[in-house]
């Protein structure tokens, strides 16, 4: 990786960022947004108006930028939906590579005016859509790469948040948004940084792929392992665990981990930390509501919401880690058995007359240790793509004015 000096830490050159390739120097043009961008109109098409196809036109939906799209948006890989038959916005302007578009709208502040930029078309036709802010550089200020990264910035998003208007829904304005400033380096530098930052980026995505194609082998392995089991006899859950309901309240529990506080468990994927705990055993943990049902393992301390189930206690003839590793393949069982049509939800009848295929302790081990070494190596590809999450963060918020 190319050296870089930290050169302005206590800010004795003004307008140049705190981390800079070393062989750049001079200030920065301080740019007013409206100064470097022309604003072109988007259209309002819903997600009913999309589809994903081989139309010739695509639309970029704000939820998009929000959830599925990197900062370099690259057509060659990366999806947009099509507008369906005869729903054409009747005035639309057709995106150019450079062209960068913001989500004007966001439940929280920090993704108000998340910015995408198109670096590579693929000879495509695409227009910005709903809740969508479409700019171009037509001064010719920037080179294509560098705008998603500077608008993606710490400096940037400071402003935002400053300007941002709502309650339960923040949103920004063309014109509020088009007084916020954005430091502009040579084209040289910006070069130098968007290319780094792409690497960043393109390292990720080869992280994501990782991982997806380990989790995708993962289950077709699991599912052999539990199919193929020639000795196993099969017995209800009721049988051989017990099965309780949680009696916490999530208004008392802290999403920020507290100093002798325990794990607490509902039915989001983030952890959560309480006061008290209810558990001191091997257990494994359903939320009782969801569209998908998938366990969770855990072995200690831990308190549970009181629509939460745990199963614990299990006899001796079944290794909880097994029991885990088993019920991770049961989802579409507990869809099945839900109750309920706006939110589904488990009863306890659901759990007690779960059939589990049980061969003995020592096939029972042997399938676990093969599991675990999945999930082992999934953490370790995870915990690699959160060091570059953090890399990629730091330098936003070093690297720009």
């Amino acid at each position: 990786m190319t050296t870089m000096a930290i050169d302005n830490k206590d800010k004795k050159v003004l307008n140049v960022p705190h981390l800079r390739f070393p062989k750049f120097s001079g200030e920065w043009e301080i740019c007013k947004v409206s100064e470097l961008l022309d604003f072109y109109s988007t259209n309002s098409l819903s997600w009913e108006q999309l589809e994903y196809g081989e139309k010739a036109m695509m639309n970029l939906h704000y939820g998009l930028i929000h959830v599925g799209l990197p900062t370099m948006v690259d057509l060659r890989r990366d999806k947009l939906p099509n507008v369906k038959e005869g729903n054409m916005p009747k005035n639309f302007e057709l995106c150019k590579e450079g062209d960068v578009a913001f989500a004007d709208a966001s439940e929280d502040t920090n993704e108000v005016a998340k910015v995408i930029e198109l670096f590579n078309l693929d000879n495509k036709d695409i227009v910005c859509g709903l809740h969508t802010i479409h700019g171009r550089d037509n001064k010719n200020k920037t080179v294509v790469g560098f705008k998603g990264y500077a608008f993606s910035s710490s400096a940037f998003h400071n402003q935002i948040r400053r300007i941002a208007q709502g309650t339960k829904i923040y949103s920004i304005s063309t014109k509020n948004f088009s007084e916020c400033y954005v430091g502009i380096p040579s084209k040289a530098e910006q070069t130098k940084i968007a290319t780094l930052l792409r690497l960043i980026d393109e390292r990720i995505a080869t992280q994501n792929k990782i991982i997806e194609d380990l989790k995708k082998l993962k289950s077709a392995i699991t599912d052999l392992l539990f199919h193929s089991i020639a000795d196993a006899h099969t017995i209800r859950l009721g049988e051989i665990a017990h099965i309780t309901n949680g009696a916490g309240d999530v208004q008392d529990a802290n999403t920020e981990h507290q100093e002798d506080w325990y794990p607490f468990f509902d039915r989001s994927e983030e952890l959560k930390w309480f006061p008290t705990y209810s558990f001191d055993k091997e257990a494994v943990i359903y939320a009782g509501e969801g569209q998908s049902f998938y366990p969770r393992y855990y072995n200690g301390k831990f308190a549970l919401h009181q629509r939460c189930y745990a199963i614990t206690d299990f006899a001796s003839c079944i290794i909880p880690k097994y029991c885990y590793h088993f019920m991770n393949t049961l989802n579409s069982y507990f869809v099945r058995n839900s109750v309920g049509s706006t939110v589904p939800s488990l009863r306890m009848d659901i759990f007690q007359k779960v059939e589990i295929r049980l061969p003995p302790i020592p096939k029972q081990q042997h399938i676990c240790k093969i599991i675990d070494a999945f999930y082992t190596k999934l953490e370790v590809e995870q915990r690699g793509i959160s060091i570059l999450q953090e890399l990629k963060q730091f330098l936003l918020s070093q690297m720009f004015i």
